[in-house]
């Protein structure tokens, strides 16, 4: 492909992502076929697509921060267990093979939309929210398993995290969202090291990919404050059934 022409796709794609990943999650559905499709290996693809999400990650903050929305200290919480999750679940996806992984990817993501589908519980449910004592340390346990999951493929895992947050902790989608981008900033940046440790990033195309999607990440942050859960909600009905239909028929 033109260099130049693998920019602009690699930018458009990342931007698009960075709103996804932002309101719902499933973004990494899209990056990942893009950046094997553009010859890297199935582990450097998933490496390489770490840098994206980094930078979204840090931008996304910034962009719910701007607006008021404060997550800490339980997002640092949960973050710090989804890091040491993230490690084991990294060193994984770097000893597996491609075509393992491939065939592990698609296991997942069935499984994950149809637990979505059948067992939504995105709808806020009225009262405070439960962030401490014992829904404190449960959702630390849960994001644990986040961290290997996320840490091992990261595509879907935001709809993961949404629904710990808004079943478990009660906390509304907007809010979700935010505390999910610092948990996904903190152990990605575990996951990076153990990439950069066993030479599984391609930093080219992983900084191009960064621009847009720190850019998506940034709008897709400040809007989704603006317009509430209402249209999260929506958007994340329809980021299921776009899954479903890519994972079932292509």
């Amino acid at each position: 492909m033109n260099p130049l022409v693998e920019i602009i796709v690699l930018v458009i794609v990342g931007f698009v992502t960075g709103v996804i990943n932002t309101i719902a999650g499933g973004g990494s559905l899209l990056t990942l076929p893009i950046l094997i499709f553009l010859g890297l290996p199935p582990n450097i693809a998933n490496g390489t697509n770490r840098i994206g999400i980094f930078f979204q990650s840090i931008f996304t903050t910034a962009g719910f921060k701007s607006k008021g929305v404060v997550t800490f200290p339980f997002s640092i919480y949960i973050g710090i267990s989804a890091l040491l999750g993230s490690i084991l679940g990294a060193q994984i996806a770097v000893d597996i093979k491609g075509d393992t992984f491939n065939k592990i990817f698609a296991i997942i993501m069935i499984l994950v939309v149809f637990y979505m589908v059948f067992k939504s519980k995105f709808k806020h449910l009225e009262g405070i929210e439960k962030t401490t004592g014992k829904h404190l340390w449960l959702s630390i346990v849960l994001f644990f398993f986040v961290g290997i999951y996320g840490g091992f493929i990261q595509a879907g895992v935001g709809f993961v995290i949404l629904l710990i947050l808004s079943s478990v902790n009660n906390i509304s989608l907007v809010k979700s969202n935010a505390i999910k981008v610092v948990v996904v900033l903190i152990y990605t940046f575990a996951a990076i090291a153990v990439f950069i440790y066993n030479n599984s990033i391609n930093w080219r195309l992983g900084l191009t990919l960064a621009l847009g999607n720190a850019a998506g990440g940034w709008f897709a942050s400040r809007w989704s404050v603006k317009k509430g859960d209402g249209m999260i909600r929506y958007f994340l009905i329809v980021m299921v059934i776009i899954m479903a239909i890519k994972l079932w028929f292509f």
